[in-house]
């Protein structure tokens, strides 16, 4: 059968086959990777630090790919428009937000500062970092939280909803960035507040089983291509020996000996009694 598959013509439509196949497997790869979805980036692209200009712009919105990055931003505390925060992850019964007003393009930026168990202290960890002095900020850059309406009604907060503080903050120019950013150890110290638990993003990794699937076909289509050129050389090379069975037994059934030659009849006697009448 190989003799037939190395003739010019089987190897022509191997490597169409080889091709195909490699589509195949390229689009089953593709097909592959869209299956996967990043809940999170990889730790690695959030802890190099760069300033909040370098990753985004007020009014932006915080993809997931930002979530968690690591920045750093100078600017002043707005006094007056601390808010406390009840019911979050990260430490303390009383979390504290203030109100940044960025040096580089004069937006507002929430900035979660730290946390205490008692509210007094936790507004007093605000009041003592707002005024006129420029702080630089470290820390995580988070997409803006929905305000949470039940407790809203009760004058309580648990979300970090720039939404909301524009209605709420005394002292806003109507530019607002797109998340928040929790602070690091160094801004909650001079608040005199607990430091917020704060770790990389992890990575989440989530299936998408109809794209899968769609791989898997991919690969087998990929496997089809090349079996069906063995099909079809298997096919020439049976039909082959098909017709070379067919014609031998057509030989062997209708045989022919050219040096055979013809045998003479030997010649009848003609009888004396009729050649002769008078004889007895």
């Amino acid at each position: 059968m190989w003799a037939v598959a190395r003739r010019p013509r089987w190897i022509a439509l191997l490597l169409l086959a080889i091709i195909l196949a490699g589509v195949f497997a390229a689009l089953g790869k593709w097909q592959l990777e869209r299956s996967i979805e990043n809940g999170k980036p990889l730790p690695a692209s959030t802890e190099t630090r760069k300033t909040l200009d370098d990753v985004t712009t007020p009014e932006k919105p915080v993809g997931s790919a930002l979530a968690g990055q690591k920045v750093t931003v100078s600017g002043r505390f707005v006094a007056g428009d601390t808010t406390v925060l009840t019911g979050r992850s990260g430490g303390g019964e009383f979390q504290t937000v203030g109100h940044l007003v960025d040096d580089a393009t004069g937006a507002s930026l929430p900035v979660v500062i730290g946390w205490s168990d008692q509210r007094s202290a936790a507004v007093a960890g605000g009041d003592r970092l707002a005024g006129d002095a420029t702080m630089t900020i470290r820390g995580r850059y988070y997409p803006a939280e929905s305000p949470d309406q039940d407790t809203f009604e009760q004058h309580e907060y648990s979300a970090v909803a720039p939404a909301r503080f524009v209605n709420t903050w005394k002292a806003f120019d109507d530019r607002m960035y797109g998340g928040y950013v929790v602070a690091d150890r160094t801004t909650a110290d001079a608040a005199d507040l607990g430091t917020i638990a704060d770790r990389a993003p992890t990575r989440e990794v989530q299936f998408d089983w109809l794209n899968l699937f769609y791989a898997v076909e991919w690969v087998v289509f990929a496997g089809f291509a090349v079996f069906l050129w063995y099909r079809f050389v298997k096919d020439a090379w049976e039909r082959e020996q098909d017709e070379a069975r067919e014609a031998a037994e057509a030989a062997a059934a209708d045989p022919v000996d050219d040096d055979v030659e013809p045998v003479d009849e030997p010649a009848v006697p003609v009888d004396d009694a009729r050649a002769e009448p008078g004889r007895r």
